[in-house]
This record gives C-alpha cells, structure tokens and sequence, in this order.
C-alpha cells in the first residue's frame, strides 16, 4: 500500500496531502479537458441565422444572449454577454464554425453568472468557451446541446476581434433609458457638461422614450456624439424599475441594468480609453483639474497600477434653487421623468441647485465609476465585482458627483445645505452649448 506500514503522524500526513493533491489535480485536468473544443463536423460551410438583435432569446426562453466579445487577457476565449436563469440553466455550449475548412467546434460553456444579482431570479452572465487553437472565429452560435445542427442556430458576431487603437479618451455608458424618458432639459445639460469635460461618445441602453427625447437623440446622434443601443428587454422578461427583488418581485431588477453596463463594457474596451458608469442625472465634476483627462491623469500617476476609480454621489436637491442663471427660454423645455413625477414645466435648470445634502456618516453613500475597461472582467452598478486592477476611493476635494434629483434628505432647513457653486466655473459653455441644441431640436 502507498501509505502502510508503520509511520509517523507526520509521513501519514505527507502522504494524505500527496494523495489529496494527485486527485485534486486529476480532477482539475479533466475539468480542464470536458471544456477543450472537439470537432464534431467537418467539410460545412458556416450557415445559420445571423443575428442583429440587441436581446436574442434561445429555444430554452430561460437564456437570452446580448452579445460575444474575444477575450485573451487570460486564454483565447469568447465571453458571451448573456441574461440566465440562476437555476433552471445548467448546460450551455458554443458551437464554433472555422473557415475555410468548416471544420465546427463545440466547447463546453463556463456560465459564470455575476454574484449581484439582488434576489431577482435572472442575472446577469458571462458564457465564456475557449476557442479553438487553430481558428479565429468570427462568429459563433450557443446551443444548450453539444450535439444537432448548427444550420437551426442563430449566429452571432464576435466582437473585439481585431486589436484597435483607441479612437476616444471617454465613453459614458448609460444604462437604461425607460418609462417614457422625457427629462429633456437636465439631459441635454447632462451631455453638454461631458463633452466640456472631455467625454466623445456617450453609449445609451434605450428601452423607451418620449417623441421629443427622440428628438434630441437624433441631433446628438447625428453630431457623432450619441449612440443608441436598442434595449427592448420588457419584450422578453418581467421586468422591475426596483433593484432588489423584494420591492417588485418581477424576472429581472432596473431593465437589466447590470447587463448592459458590463455589454458597454466590453463594447468600448478596444476603443475607449475610460469607460464612465453614471446615470444621467449624474456628472462626475472635478474640483482640482479643469477636466476629465487631467483629473484621471493625475489620479493614475499617483495611483499606479489602479483600473478603477469611485467618486462619492452627492444629491443637489430640485426642490432647493437660487434665480442666478434664470434663462427664460429654458422654462418651457420638460425636465421630469414621468416614470417619476407629473411631468411639469418647467424642467431642471442645473445651474439654478447648487445646494448639496450633507453626507451622512451612518448611511451607505453609492458611488459610481471611471474605469480602465481591460482591466474590468465584471461590473455591479456601484462597483467592480472582478477585476485585474485595483480600486481606488477618489476623495472628495478632488472630484464628486453632482446629482440633481428629488431630495433624500428633505426635512433639512436651506440653511443646512452646503452651498457648493463649482458648476458654475463651466456657466458661459455649458448656456452657449445647451442653447445650440435647444434651437435646433426643442424651442
């Protein structure tokens, strides 16, 4: 026997440990080897469906694909941004066609789904397959078999595939525009603050809209600044406007926020520099640099080695506002969504709430995120669930986040606001930008 005889306690526990470890890595190995790609045909040609859809449901109705992306920063792998049910999905794999020999792989999928899923029963998902070593697929096809035809699969693109360089320093993910959006005026600001603080592309999940927000989302998308990511979600699941399951028990929480901000993601992560995670009544505003780019600049020299970077939210509230910067043009422009709040006139003058809350040491104060994408594997709203670089608290002397939106504080007294008027270091661009855009969509 490998571990008879008489021996010591501690041989006897050497030996335990080797055997133990001869296992573990058998097992390991064969893990390893169940997920290696097999051909299971040769000789095809790549056929099937390709898909365009934002939101693909698969036969099953329990998993919904959004989109795959190449992936090497560990292995040749594709990860599949997906939407699963954390129960009833246990199998799925990727069927891969190599041109030009048509020769079809299936790899064994990893369905990683994210841990934030906050009690609703779909969540997010990574379907990640390695690839065949010999093939660079263009597209590939998710099946819950390993075995059938791959001519009754829709395909879909993988994206990422070639390297590019980057074509933008900033990238706002919004995710997701719904209830009829209509909070025209504070949006327009919103963007125009962006682009002044150095944003090129802001990347919109859009469920719905108001016809006059449509309006506006053409102008911007036409500028070349705005671009649109259909979000039909509610076509497909229950869906929530809460964000945890026990204040709405519905299929999925907030739209699938999370889905798309981890799509935008990786979407950007070959063409962006950053990728900013906010909301649109958010703006991340520096209070040492003039910009974004020398903000971020400065936080990475003294932060070597960080990929993410959380500001502080603060809440200027709409109910407390000051007559500087009464623009009379801007009074009849809408700025509530209706999801909300009676849609009223007139909208939100950002310039007219520079009141912030006091923070409050006891209570969780959300943040959200600038963030190196290559160096993000997975996202939560407030923060990164995985990630290869570290984290880093950005103080509040250096940038926070001006949120105008309905108080969370609302019996405070105006006197025990903090006036802060750093917004209005950017009054003389931002009124001669939003008047621009006004003219030619809204007035």
């Amino acid at each position: 026997m490998l571990c008879g005889g008489k021996k010591s306690y501690f041989a006897t526990a050497v030996c335990i440990i080797t055997l133990t470890s001869m296992v573990t890595l058998s097992y390991l190995r064969l893990q390893r080897l169940s997920y290696l790609p097999k051909i299971i045909q040769e000789g095809s040609r790549c056929r099937g469906k390709i898909s365009n859809s934002t939101i693909t449901a698969l036969k099953d109705n329990r998993t919904f694909i959004i989109s795959p992306y190449f992936d090497d920063r560990e292995s040749k792998v594709t990860r599949v941004i997906g939407i699963v049910h954390h129960e009833d999905v246990k199998q799925l794999h990727c069927w891969f066609c190599c041109q030009p020999d048509g020769k079809i792989y299936v790899s064994k999928a990893k369905i990683d789904i994210h841990s934030d899923r906050f009690g609703f029963p779909y969540g997010a998902a990574d379907i990640v397959c390695l690839e065949p070593e010999n093939c660079n697929p263009t597209h590939v096809s998710i099946h819950q078999s390993p075995h059938g035809n791959i001519d009754q699969l829709p395909r879909f693109e993988i994206k990422n595939r070639k390297a590019e360089t980057f074509s933008v320093d900033f990238t706002v993910c919004i995710s997701a525009m719904f209830g009829n959006y209509n909070n025209v005026l504070q949006f327009i600001q919103s963007v125009e603050m962006y682009k002044i603080l150095g944003v090129q592309k802001v990347v919109i999940y859009k469920n719905n809209c108001s016809h006059l927000m449509e309006k506006v989302l053409k102008f911007y998308m036409e500028e070349g600044t705005v671009e649109i990511i259909p979000w039909p979600i509610n076509s497909h699941l229950k869906v929530s406007s809460k964000w945890h399951f026990s204040l709405d028990a519905k299929h999925i929480g907030y739209y699938g926020q999370i889905t798309a901000l981890n799509d935008c993601i990786y979407r950007n992560m070959q063409r962006s520099k950053f990728v900013v995670l906010n909301d649109a009544d958010e703006i991340i505003l520096p209070l040492k640099h003039p910009d974004w780019k020398s903000m971020m600049s400065s936080l990475q020299e003294q932060n070597p080695g960080a990929g993410i970077f959380l500001f502080e939210n603060h809440i200027f509230p709409k109910t407390v506002s000051t007559p500087v910067f009464n623009i009379s043009s801007w009074n009849t422009v809408p700025g509530v969504n209706i999801l909300q709040h009676v849609n009223t006139v007139p909208g939100v003058n950002i310039l007219q709430h520079v009141h912030r809350e006091p923070d409050r040491k006891e209570v969780f104060n959300p943040k959200k995120m600038i963030i190196d994408p290559r160096q993000v594997i997975q996202t939560s709203v407030h923060s990164v669930l995985r990630a290869y670089g570290n984290s880093v608290n950005v103080p509040m002397d250096v940038a926070l986040i001006y949120h105008c939106r309905v108080p969370l504080q609302g019996n405070l007294p105006r006197e025990a606001l903090i006036r802060d008027t750093t917004l209005w270091r950017y009054n003389s661009s931002l009124i001669t930008n939003v008047n621009k855009v006004l003219y030619q969509t809204v007035l």
